[in-house]
């Protein structure tokens, strides 16, 4: 099978929808997916607590191993000499579609091969900082986000157990003076906003997070934020902070997405009514909302075959509006893979990655002179 860019599979699977906003914003759109399991939830077996020594159960582990899909780099990217001192723990965004199970089976080729296609276009901005840790994990399939059932939960649950068990090795197998960086996308996202309130908020680890970067996920800043222990980045010399985004080019409408986002409760247990999504503009690291498309350092566009990729930079503005979403003006020409309202969710990285990998780097030095 081709290696191709998350592009195509993660626009074909309509990725925006994996986050806990079911199948009522896009219920029209997706009248004709049949994605939701119709067969009874399987408990998952418990993983024995020492699996994430086998190297087999992580798609990067440092430098571990000869097929690290994490350190590609596109054309126009500076290389990479050698990689700065931090460890990276990066979680996938759901690559599972099918609906034969609630969550995915490890040895479900099709889905891990897709995992790899997503590490490669959005983990690969972090190649540069460090050595990437990006755990293989039983994701909640794409259904499980579509759907009231209590099964979705379940199956969410169950992913997130796997990946607890992934951070406590990773915290256990790199050196404790490290620097880390926490990252993921979508479901990966969700995931980590968790982690971060059960595994690191409050404790010794806390001092050694250079950053966190939870895209394509709402945050509310009044009702979750709080409990996640780091506050948002208001500085690209700033550490110790939380970077997220949601990208819509415009007009955006995203009204639909508000009335679900509206009707949630937040980690402090308090509705997120009417609160505003954290938003950080990565074209400014948290300094401005808006920045003009001259500060784009780099947007990843891929090839027609789609099967490599290069930096175009200048190609894309950002700023944050009320709300909490990110607009980036007229709709880029990314590829045919936009989703409903112009919805860029796919993009959230590729759309400023020369600049993560900027901000990544740049906060490390800061983080080390400190």
């Amino acid at each position: 099978m081709a290696r191709k860019f998350l592009y195509v599979v993660a626009a074909l699977i309509m990725l925006v929808i994996a986050g806990g906003f079911v199948v009522r914003i896009y219920e029209k759109e997706l009248t004709e997916y049949a994605f939701v399991p119709t067969k009874k939830f399987e408990a998952q077996k418990a993983f024995a607590t020492n699996i994430y020594d086998d190297p087999k159960m992580w798609f990067a582990r440092g430098r571990d191993g000869a097929d690290n899909v994490t350190e590609w780099q596109p054309a126009g990217a500076p290389p990479i000499d050698v990689p700065g001192p931090a460890a990276i723990f990066f979680i996938h965004p759901t690559s599972y579609m099918e609906k034969n199970h609630w969550n995915a089976p490890l040895d479900d080729a099709l889905s891990q091969e897709r995992a790899k296609m997503f590490l490669r276009g959005l983990a690969s901005p972090f190649a540069a900082s460090g050595e990437i840790w990006a755990p293989r994990y039983r994701q909640a399939a794409i259904g499980a986000f579509l759907t009231d059932k209590p099964e979705g939960q379940m199956a969410l649950d169950a992913a997130y157990r796997d990946i607890l068990l992934a951070f406590d090795d990773f915290v256990a197998k790199v050196q404790k003076d490290r620097p880390i960086i926490l990252a993921g996308h979508s479901q990966g996202a969700l995931h980590l906003t968790h982690l971060l309130k059960d595994r690191v908020a409050g404790k010794p680890i806390a001092k050694r997070i250079v950053a966190v970067y939870a895209v394509g996920w709402p945050i509310s800043e009044a009702t979750d934020l709080p409990e996640m222990g780091f506050p948002a980045c208001a500085s690209p010399d700033q550490t110790g902070c939380i970077l997220a985004w949601q990208s819509f080019a415009e007009p955006a409408e995203y009204a639909r997405i508000l009335k679900i986002y509206d009707s949630t409760t937040g980690f402090n247990g308090q509705t997120r009514a009417n609160s505003k999504m954290l938003c950080t503009n990565p074209l400014t690291g948290g300094a401005k909302p808006e920045a003009d498309m001259a500060a784009n350092l780099g947007t990843l566009k891929p090839s027609d075959d789609l099967t490599t990729g290069e930096l175009i930079k200048a190609a894309v503005p950002a700023r944050c509006d009320q709300r909490g979403f990110l607009l980036i003006g007229d709709p880029p020409k990314l590829g045919p893979y936009v989703l409903p309202g112009n919805n860029y969710h796919v993009y959230d990285y590729p759309l400023f990655w020369a600049n993560v990998r900027a901000d990544a780097l740049w906060r490390i030095e800061k983080f080390l002179a400190r």
